[in-house]
């Protein structure tokens, strides 16, 4: 019998989404878990009562658990199904794509690959930050989830899927790190679009050139730095 939700995701989330599932069916058991150890602590007879969810979490979940779940697992994606994987925003924006969004969808092995239940898509506004675009998809995602909540609390049948194809681009930590591995012929356009979408340092990633044996890493100014400094006289700075 459906009874337990297992949640995984950060601890923001984990401090207001059970709540949320909860106003749905007060029976209802959430188990919160944040890191795959956690996952793998569960106990079979908890899964086989258990539907996954995950919202907005690096955390990969092993086959494994995915089989052993009674009702399934439903994944928050923060990006749209052109760009499944990882870090979508920053892909998105590297590309200069017009549109973006948010995805939830069947959890399979293989990662932002299983059906789609229902995505959320919008215009990508001029001069967006990477934060900025993450704000914006992130809020889509909550209003799929509330909107989801009820269904997800309630019902033991699985969500219905879409006739939705992912993309095929390679949204992966290893396409992240090529892209910030700078070739010394790049033009100076190039360069400059690579630093402005990844040259803040996220995941201890930056635009790097490899030069006689030496390393030299780009580095923006912090906001307090471009506040005070004109376009002019605050160029990006280079770490060695």
């Amino acid at each position: 019998m459906f009874d337990t939700i297992v949640l995984l995701a950060g601890p923001a989330e984990l401090t207001v989404l059970p709540s949320v599932l909860r106003g749905h069916n007060p029976h209802l058991a959430v188990i919160p878990v944040g890191t795959r150890a956690e996952l793998a602590a569960l106990d079979a007879d908890l899964l086989r009562r258990a539907r996954l969810i995950a919202f907005v979490t690096p955390v990969i979940v092993p086959g494994s658990i995915l089989a052993r779940l009674g009702y399934g697992a439903f994944n928050f994606h923060p990006g749209p199904p052109r760009y499944p994987g990882w870090a979508p925003s920053q892909f998105a924006l590297y590309d200069q794509a017009t549109e973006f969004g948010a995805t939830v969808h069947v959890m399979v092995e293989q990662v932002d690959a299983g059906p789609i239940i229902d995505l959320a898509l919008f215009p990508v506004p001029a001069d967006i930050s990477v934060l900025g675009l993450e704000g914006l998809a992130y809020a889509h995602l909550a209003h799929l989830f509330w909107s989801m909540a009820k269904s997800l609390a309630t019902d033991p049948e699985p969500p219905q899927t879409r006739p939705i194809k992912w993309g095929s681009r390679n949204c992966s930590r290893r396409a992240y790190r090529a892209i910030c591995n700078i070739p010394l012929d790049i033009a100076k356009d190039e360069l400059e679009r690579r630093i402005r979408v990844f040259g803040g340092n996220y995941f201890g990633i930056m635009p790097t050139i490899n030069l006689h044996g030496v390393e030299f890493r780009a580095v923006l100014p912090s906001p307090g730095q471009a506040a005070t400094q004109t376009a002019a006289d605050s160029p990006t700075s280079i770490a060695i």
